[in-house]
């Protein structure tokens, strides 16, 4: 771990926060309406898989995955230096009627989620759209918030909240990153 990073949450206690949602995400299906998960690029995606697993035995049934890019949602698209890249949508299923909840690693100014959103509703008209959040660090600028929650963090607006899980990186664990500190650029954008 780097010198200036404060780590939140080691492996063993990120696997109880993933437990938890899973068992919140349960208690809050709706009867008779198919759900599914669908993973935003990049951490979100290894989350939603980890949360289907939780979630099929408290089912009962296998709960589907997708995966979202939302880069051409960006509502800073123009603004970069270059062109993004792109990794694609993965959605295998029908979003139409279905209870879509949308998983994320951090929830920050809540414009990643809004770009999801848009993208999913491109797919069809679901039920309902709800949003399971690992980590929700606050200053929202949109009227976003997680149905679920794994860990609240207060930070200053210049912090930086860090997740590392399986398969994407090496270790898993979530860290802060204190306004100051030097935290390198992730896939060529400032860190959420």
């Amino acid at each position: 771990m780097n010198p200036s990073e404060r780590q939140l949450c080691d492996g063993p206690a990120m696997e109880q926060l993933i437990s938890t949602m899973a068992r919140r995400l349960a208690d809050a299906r709706r009867a008779g309406v198919p759900l599914q998960l669908v993973g935003i690029r990049t951490r979100g995606v290894p989350l939603a898989h980890r949360l289907a697993r939780e979630l099929t035995p408290l089912l009962g049934s296998e709960v589907p995955v997708g995966a979202v890019d939302i880069t051409l949602y960006r509502d800073d698209l123009g603004q970069a230096e270059h062109w993004p890249v792109l990794r694609g949508t993965e959605i295998p299923f029908d979003v139409d009627g279905a209870d879509v909840v949308l998983v994320d690693d951090v929830l920050f100014t809540g414009r990643t989620v809004r770009a999801a959103l848009n993208a999913i509703c491109d797919l069809g008209r679901p039920a309902s759209v709800r949003l399971a959040v690992l980590v929700d660090r606050g200053h929202r600028e949109l009227p976003i918030q997680a149905d679920v929650v794994g860990l609240e963090v207060a930070t200053a607006r210049g912090d930086h909240v860090r997740v590392r899980l399986h398969p994407v990186d090496p270790r898993e664990e979530i860290v802060q990153i204190e306004a100051g500190s030097q935290a390198p650029p992730r896939n060529g954008r400032p860190e959420p």
